[in-house]
């Protein structure tokens, strides 16, 4: 939109020089300028008293009181980003002489919430919408008959999610939308970020602190902000936007000859970084796309692959081909892609495919398809390489379960991968990262890598607390993490692990090692399922109900139980097995066995790491 000197107040400089400033604003800019030249206007006219001026009601401001100094930050977090931008934001606001509290949604106490006046929320999407577990119960309470009027409240969120998703963002939104249902007022925007969200998260808390400041009568909001929330951590310089190239010491296929499946045990070097990390963490990887998937890529869009391409605001320029390999993700399509492709192209058939009603056909074909897909598809786009990949999403990090301790292995990280191959729509497709380790890695190569901390995963503080792990195929390897710490440390209470897979012989993950640990009492007992040696399927579930009565004694004794691997099948099913034994061991009714369930969450005695 320009602006026109004929109908504005502005002579013809002025109109010039907003006009080349405006578009380059982003929406917190624009907020913050808003809220700037109210306050100004609004300072202005309290002192002159212009005649017939109404008072000027600053954005989230209730001019009937003062404005609190007091911030709570609410996070719900699976993996520990959503966790580790609220200590961010936190820092942030306290450099702006906020006094902020910051507390797990599990942690808080919901009678609390109605007296609260400045509420941010930072929370992730689990699976097909769900709140993460450390928000379940915040979650129910806020949607529920007890909830508050919170006519006094004013909030923000932050919304964590991946857009491949169908409910991308979905628990953030919930949120959003309830509270204001509640009486609350948005202090800002909701924010929903995809998987590189460091730069909108920063956004996000830069607008928050001007819109706070704002109604404060503080013009003088944004000093530094964004740079305290990327600003890396204390305990090493290297981070997600800052990751450690780390050289892979071995890489070894743990399955036996003759199985279906290929599962790699790496070993990392973090000789020299200042890394660290604990059991029940995660190890990022910035993978690279397969040279052959980039070269079909490449034939279809018939563009020279040697052409440069800008890859980011800082003007960093790649060979198309570099940048395709290195820099965006042509795996995986998204509704929002393919929204922006639509918008690009003007293609009819694909705007047909995204209109209202098509929902189930959109998602039909974004199954199991890629770039090279939709470029054949729907394609050419863009007048030029750089318009094609202007709208494709950076390659994000993938996050693998640790399965070392560092106290057992000083300066490495070790990694248990799957590698996934299938075929889709009369192509054979691979995982990114699981088969450029499985097939391209070499010893001596190096990997970008960072740590992923994750509080909501974690052994007991008491060593002499008895704890149950379950984890079929690749989801044993933060409990060899778990294991080897136990050893290091001479821990005391009991373990028992239930482990699955397809084959004992060729499928039984790390077999000799949990055999030793048996052999020298680091674990207490161990039940294996293997699926595939048996006339019916028998899976982990199974050997937990057969072991229920011990089992619940362990519970009783104050067990904490751990869970990792596939979310939407395993780990579905087990929860729905644990709670059966709760429900039959413990005499109770269903009702008593969910709220069983959920105090041991409460009291961090049932943990997952699921995907």
């Amino acid at each position: 939109m320009q602006l026109q000197v004929l109908n504005s107040p502005f002579n013809q400089e002025q109109a010039e020089l907003l006009n080349r400033l405006l578009p380059t604003l982003t929406e917190s800019q624009k907020v913050w300028l808003s809220g700037y030249l109210a306050a100004a206007t609004y300072s202005v006219n309290s002192v002159v008293g212009t005649p017939g001026a109404a008072p000027v009601e600053l954005p989230g401001q209730n001019n009937a009181q003062p404005v609190s100094k007091e911030v709570t930050i609410l996070f719900g977090s699976q993996t520990g980003n959503a966790q580790g931008l609220a200590k961010k934001s936190a820092k942030a606001l306290e450099g702006k002489g906020f006094n902020v509290t910051v507390s797990a949604m599990s942690d808080f106490k919901p009678n609390q919430l109605k007296k609260l006046k400045n509420l941010l929320i930072i929370v992730s999407t689990h699976g097909e919408g769900e709140p993460p577990d450390n928000a379940l119960s915040f979650h129910e309470f806020l949607h529920g008959k007890r909830a508050p009027k919170l006519d006094d409240l004013q909030f923000s969120v932050l919304s964590l999610g991946d857009s491949s998703y169908e409910y991308f963002c979905q628990t953030g939104k919930d949120f959003d939308k309830k509270l204001e249902e509640l009486g609350g007022t948005r202090l800002y925007p909701r924010f929903d970020c995809d998987l590189d969200f460091e730069e909108p998260a920063s956004e996000w808390i830069e607008g928050v602190i001007g819109s706070l400041n704002t109604a404060q009568g503080d013009s003088s909001a944004f000093e530094a902000v964004a740079a305290s929330v990327a600003a890396p951590t204390a305990e090493s310089v290297y981070t997600r936007t800052n990751p450690f190239k780390a050289e892979v010491l071995e890489s070894l296929n743990l399955n036996g000859r003759g199985s279906n499946k290929e599962t790699r045990h790496l070993e990392i070097s973090l000789e020299g970084s200042g890394i660290t990390y604990q059991p029940g963490d995660s190890l990022g990887v910035y993978p690279e796309n397969d040279p052959e998937l980039v070269e079909l890529l490449l034939a279809e869009l018939k563009w020279e692959s040697n052409q440069t391409v800008t890859i980011n605001k800082q003007g960093d320029v790649r060979s198309l081909k570099e940048a395709l390999t290195s820099q965006y993700e042509i795996t995986v399509l998204t509704k929002p892609l393919l929204q922006k492709v639509a918008e690009l192209s003007g293609n009819e058939e694909l705007k047909e495919l995204l209109a209202p009603g098509n929902e189930e056909k959109a998602k039909a074909y974004i199954e199991g398809r890629d770039l090279v897909d939709l470029v054949r598809d729907f394609g050419p786009w863009g007048e030029n390489a750089q318009e094609f990949v202007s709208i494709l999403r950076k390659i994000p990090a993938r996050l693998y379960s640790i399965a070392s301790s560092l106290s057992a292995n000083p300066d490495e990280v070790h990694l248990t991968i799957g590698a996934v191959r299938y075929e889709s729509h009369g192509r054979e497709r691979k995982g990114v990262c699981s088969t450029l380790c499985a097939e391209r890695l070499q010893p001596g190569d190096t990997l970008p890598v960072f740590v992923q901390h994750n509080e909501n995963f974690k052994l007991p503080e008491n060593p002499d607390t008895p704890i149950i792990m379950v984890g079929p195929g690749t989801g044993v390897a933060p409990f060899r993490s778990f294991m080897q710490e136990r050893e290091e440390t001479g821990a005391e209470g009991k373990s028992w692990m239930f482990f699955g897979d397809q084959h004992f012989v060729t499928d039984f993950l790390y077999q000799t090692e949990w055999q030793k640990w048996l052999k020298d009492g680091v674990l207490t007992r161990m039940d294996v399922a293997f699926s595939r040696d048996t006339n019916e399927k028998v899976y982990v579930q199974h050997r937990m109900l057969e072991q229920s009565k011990d089992l619940f004694e362990w519970l009783e004794e104050g067990a904490v139980f751990y869970i990792c691997g596939d979310e939407k099948n395993m780990a579905h099913d087990v929860h729905q097995t644990l709670l059966e034994i709760i429900e039959k061991e413990g005499n109770m009714t269903r009702e008593q066995a969910e709220e069983y369930l959920a105090n041991m969450q409460q009291q961090r005695r049932y943990q997952r790491d699921v995907y």
